[in-house]
């Protein structure tokens, strides 16, 4: 399944017959800019895997809950959710059990299915940066994610859990420049919506920080129209220290030269 890395925009298929439930979800997912695919049958999980979806709305009366057990086995990366006609308690139980990730019933409304798989993958995305002690080194700054902040020496940047978040993003991309909407992705764990600037000001208030932590280095680039990039770049190169020079190779030990000839002889 994509990562929030390899996109900007949530895609999402449904598989259900219910004309007036495609017709609305068509229209939401387009003013959310969510990529969307409708389909007519099930597909199996290689057919599924090439659509590169992010989440699956189905109704289970065209599928059964063994092709929600199987796809959530064969994909566990996927978000599956089921949208049905009321059912009994049991098939419900059944189906979460099966590897629903969530079950709604219709008649729904778009707003609550779409926050519905919003929450899916936020949960997912929680767990998408790898759990690890060891501090991130940049110029002067060490990214401590045992303390989720940021430090040059002993003194913390102080950031607030959603400006460390968009750090640790950021460093993750290894220096790779990531889109406004990829990092809303990532940090909010939904699509950004048109005209939203939590981005833009989130990252002035990280760059506010780092720059009075480590006042001679830059973090934080702009790449205008486009995002941001993470690395470590000193206002004045001519003050970091240069690498020492290595040391040159030691010259081969040269044997001791032995007795001449002459003196071999004189010793007969």
């Amino acid at each position: 399944m994509p990562s929030p890395r390899e996109a900007s925009a949530i895609r999402v298929a449904i598989l259900d017959d219910d004309s007036g439930l495609l017709t609305v979800l068509e229209r939401r997912f387009a003013a959310l800019r969510w990529e969307r695919e409708v389909l007519s049958y099930p597909p199996g999980p290689d057919q599924l895997a090439a659509l590169r979806l992010h989440a699956l709305i189905l109704n289970p009366s065209l599928t059964g809950l063994e092709y929600v057990e199987r796809t959530a086995i064969a994909l566990p990366g996927l978000a599956l959710m089921i949208c049905s006609a009321q059912v009994p308690v049991a098939d419900r139980v059944r189906g979460l059990r099966a590897g629903a990730d969530d079950w709604i019933t219709k008649p729904c409304h778009p707003e609550e299915l779409v926050a519905r798989i919003q929450a899916v993958l936020r949960r997912r995305r929680a767990g998408e940066l790898p759990v690890d002690d060891e501090p991130v080194t940049a110029g002067e700054l060490a990214i401590r994610p045992d303390r989720f902040d940021a430090y040059v020496g002993d003194r913390p940047a102080s950031l607030s859990r959603k400006e460390y978040e968009l750090l640790r993003h950021l460093a993750a991309a290894d220096g790779r420049v990531l889109e406004r909407e990829e990092i809303y992705l990532r940090v909010w764990g939904y699509t950004m919506a048109r005209g939203d600037r939590s981005v833009d000001v989130f990252v002035r208030k990280l760059r506010q920080k780092l720059e009075l932590l480590s006042p001679q280095w830059r973090y934080v680039h702009t790449h205008f129209g486009v995002g941001y990039r993470f690395a470590a770049e000193p206002l004045d190169p001519a003050a970091v220290p240069a690498a020492p020079a290595p040391l040159p190779a030691a010259e081969p030990e040269q044997p001791a030269p032995g007795p001449r000839r002459e003196e071999l002889v004189t010793l007969r």
